[in-house]
């Protein structure tokens, strides 16, 4: 009798330490999920935020008044949305190199502004207008056609049709990781322009235009008007420390739906999931 009852005993203190290994491992996944969830909208709300300061941009550029219309040329400006910082800059398409419908020399002259030699920045020039162009024959200078591709190790070979969009140039051949990302922010393919806009060309597309560096805006002088096409980047932080952003290009004016103020040309977002 006395065995019978210690091994009930036994089995009851081991149903215990189960039933209390299970709690806790339901506790401790509640608490994971919890807290992946309170992040996740923290995460969402910041990515709101954000998406409030593209519209707050919007806003801004269209006032009426010049004293208070924001400006074009990539200065900073802050915003608070429901209590959580927004850092909003908006530049002009018209002041980037546009890769459709920049020259050769230009392009050439680009990549050396950003580090490469002379022959290597002409064989990556010929290689963009190979990539855009669409008969098959090399650049004089040198460029990329199929054939070039193929002896990369290339498939796919040159486009021969404009791009679509500036992340098509780590496509073209020659063209690096470290160098894309150098070359993108001063890149765009929604002009269709042949220069840079001097009045609002960055330092680096300046020295490649052969232009001396322009002389720090006033900050207290109204807004130069700009083309109407303009690439805009909001940054939200959550109080946690989470940061989101959002970066878009627009085009002002209606776009067919009721109460539209600019078209979307291009967006993406940083930070957190789409």
């Amino acid at each position: 009798m006395r065995a019978q009852r210690g091994t009930a005993l036994l089995l009851v203190l081991w149903l215990v330490l189960l039933l209390s290994g299970l709690v806790a491992g339901y506790a401790l996944s509640a608490r994971v999920e919890s807290l992946q969830g309170n992040g996740t909208v923290r995460g969402v709300v910041a990515g709101e935020a954000a998406r409030a300061g593209i519209e707050y941009a919007v806003f801004r550029l269209l006032d009426p008044d010049p004293a208070r219309r924001w400006a074009v040329d990539g200065r900073t400006y802050r915003w608070t949305f429901d209590g959580m910082p927004v850092v909003i800059t908006v530049r002009d398409e018209a002041a980037k190199l546009d890769l459709n419908g920049a020259p050769f020399e230009l392009l050439q002259r680009f990549f050396v502004a950003l580090g490469e030699p002379e022959d290597a920045a002409a064989r990556l020039a010929g290689a963009v207008v190979d990539w855009r162009d669409p008969d098959s024959l090399v650049q004089p200078a040198g460029g990329g056609e199929d054939a070039d591709y193929a002896a990369a190790g290339l498939a796919g070979g040159a486009k021969d049709a404009p791009f679509e969009s500036v992340s098509e140039l780590a496509q073209v051949l020659g063209m690096r990781t470290a160098l894309y990302a150098a070359a993108a922010p001063h890149l765009t393919v929604h002009t269709g322009r042949a220069l840079p806009d001097a009045a609002f060309a960055d330092p680096l597309l300046r020295r490649a235009m052969g232009l001396p560096d322009r002389q720090p805006a006033d900050p207290s002088a109204a807004a130069v008007p700009g083309s109407g096409t303009y690439s805009i980047d909001s940054s939200a932080r959550s109080a946690d420390g989470r940061n989101v952003r959002w970066s878009v290009v627009i085009r002002l004016g209606g776009n067919g739906l009721p109460g539209s103020t600019y078209s979307t040309l291009g967006q993406r977002a940083e930070g957190q999931a789409r």
